[in-house]
């Protein structure tokens, strides 16, 4: 077995035995990457064929392995100066880890894939497929490519004739409404001719602004003072210089804002405009630790 040789070992074979798990380990890390496709491609999936059970379980021991691999990485970087240490280490912490690893294969051979193999169709697996190199491949890439036969993309049963369509998903006008308006985040676009085409109104926007700049030259939405700078950003944009143009204010109106300029561009990389975005991050800078339970103290 993998540890086999840690019995045997002696002092002086205790570096090459660390440094050869800590080759091991991270290429196990690459799990992470099927454990992801599990989630965010089978059980969609599994789930709209009302199969959700097994898929939250599983799920939950995902996350268990990646601590415990976690664990291992950190055990793995830490001075380990004797063999009864990294024995110690390999009982308490790497043999875990191996042993959930190799039961969720089991799991998986004996549970999962057949349950998937007898409910998804042959166009949801594709569409598994298609998606694939977005999460990655664990341990090696296919050589070989899939296409099944006479494959159609299904209607979304869940998009309704209204609804607005983007590459990613789709919205009604309502709820595109509402997304805009409960954002942490104000948004304020122009387009390729330096015309303000859209801003977002959420009801603590920090920047004031009306309907009536829609239409406008952006030009003509700042104080004279500021003009030169507005027409920078947009020169080096539309040149291609620059991509972004970064700005906050730390006492405004007692708060920090921070303001971030980005150039939009299609896919050929033409210019489509510019977004600004605004955020209030006072609090965000009060930060510290982490926050991984649920809490409503910030209310």
């Amino acid at each position: 077995g993998l540890f086999d040789n840690v019995t045997d070992l002696s002092e002086k074979q205790l570096p090459g035995f660390i440094l050869q798990l800590r080759t091991i380990f991270n290429n196990l890390s690459d799990v992470d990457k099927h454990y992801k496709r599990k989630e965010y491609l089978l059980f969609p999936f599994l789930e709209k064929h009302l199969i959700t059970g097994p898929p939250k379980v599983m799920w939950g021991k995902h996350d268990e392995i990646r601590d415990l691999l976690k664990s291992s990485f950190e055990a793995l970087e830490s001075p380990v100066s004797t063999v009864e240490e990294m024995k110690s280490l390999v009982q308490l912490v790497l043999v875990p880890a191996v042993e959930m690893l190799d039961g969720m294969i089991m799991k998986e051979e004996e549970i999962l894939f057949p349950m998937a193999m007898d409910t998804l169709t042959e166009e949801e697996w594709y569409k598994v497929y298609q998606e694939t190199p977005n999460f990655g491949y664990c341990l090696f890439d296919p050589e070989d490519e899939w296409q099944p036969s006479g494959t159609k993309v299904e209607k979304q049963e869940y998009v309704t004739a209204d609804a607005i369509r983007l590459s990613s998903g789709a919205f009604n006008l309502a709820e595109l409404e509402a997304l805009f308006l409960h954002l942490p985040i104000d948004i304020t676009f122009v387009d390729k001719i330096d015309k303000v085409r859209f801003f977002s109104h959420s009801p603590n926007r920090v920047f004031e602004r009306n309907r009536s700049i829609i239409g406008r030259d952006v030009r003509m939405c700042h104080p004279p003072g500021s003009v030169h700078v507005v027409e920078q950003i947009l020169s080096d944009f539309k040149s291609g210089k620059e991509n972004k143009a970064v700005f906050w204010m730390s006492n405004f109106m007692g708060r920090f804002i921070y303001i971030e300029y980005s150039a939009v561009r299609g896919k050929e990389g033409e210019y489509l405009g510019v977004v600004e975005v605004t955020q209030d991050i006072t609090q965000m800078r009060k930060l510290e630790g982490d926050q991984r339970l649920l809490s409503y103290e910030h209310k």
